[in-house]
């Protein structure tokens, strides 16, 4: 089918087909907005809780003001209104599979396998970047969409506070994606706005648990002689279950060395010099 005909087959919805594929949309991009609740996105968002569910379900359409609003919080386009927002993600490109690129960062390196790397909650642990005596602990989630394998999580709200940023969920969020690399895999990630960002390589530990990874993750930022711009990180794989998810997640934030377990301790190294 031409994309004028394309365009014209989608034109022709009828006023509630395009209340109900908003609202379908609006319902999808809450489910992905982690650890906020409507009523919090509701409050984030200026929109009244009654208007806001009449959204979701159908049954009314935003003003272009807020569908503006709603658009640049959730980061997507008009066509929310058209197209299911999951084919508007595969559909609207990725720079790593530009031709300009291909040999270079083709498909084939977002293809990441679940023994290279499952789905599931992650613990990672690293050393801070701003306190070199203390660790940094903290929850992420690996999932998979598509050909594409994503992360979410959020920074530890007790680094936002030392360095004087919000604590909001929201502005404490990242994301990022995944590809792979010789013997491991990569992740680039950042805060919404990419307002701070960093690279992380990490690669499975042999061990008789088979959940560890280790690697090294690096800021995307300037020097700086008050903090430092790379450090080792360890990863362990904690299932996809809630539970051991939610004890990592309460407990996130400062350790001290003695506070490592051996295991990380072996790993981070942190009397080594990083290379």
């Amino acid at each position: 089918m031409s994309k004028s005909a394309n365009a014209g087959r989608k034109a022709s919805k009828s006023p509630a087909e395009l209340r109900a594929m908003f609202g379908a949309n609006l319902k999808h991009l809450c489910r992905d907005a982690h650890a906020q609740s409507i009523s919090a996105l509701c409050r984030d968002l200026g929109i009244n809780r009654t208007q806001f569910n009449r959204y979701l379900s159908g049954e009314s359409f935003p003003r272009p003001d807020v569908l503006h609003r709603i658009c640049s919080f959730f980061d997507v386009d008009a066509r929310i209104l058209l197209e299911p927002v999951s084919e508007i993600a595969t559909t609207s490109g990725f720079v790593m599979q530009h031709p300009e690129l291909a040999g270079f960062l083709g498909p084939q390196i977002t293809e990441i396998s679940e023994d290279l790397l499952p789905t599931g909650f992650f613990r990672f642990i690293r050393r801070s970047f701003m306190d070199q005596q203390k660790f940094v602990e903290a929850l992420v989630y690996v999932y998979r969409k598509g050909d594409f394998t994503f992360i979410r999580g959020h920074e530890a709200r007790e680094a936002m506070t030392r360095v004087g940023l919000p604590e909001s969920p929201r502005q404490r969020e990242f994301g990022g994606f995944f590809f792979k690399q010789e013997r491991g895999v990569a992740a680039i990630v950042a805060r919404r706005g990419a307002t701070t960002g960093s690279f992380t390589f990490i690669h499975r530990v042999p061990s008789l648990s088979n959940n560890l990874w280790t690697g090294y993750t690096a800021r995307i930022t300037h020097e700086s002689e008050n903090s430092h711009r790379m450090t080792r990180i360890v990863w362990e794989h904690l299932g996809r279950g809630m539970n051991p998810a939610l004890r990592v997640a309460r407990n996130a934030g400062f350790r001290s060395y003695s506070q490592l377990s051996e295991s990380d301790q072996e790993l981070l190294r942190p009397d080594k010099p990083f290379a």
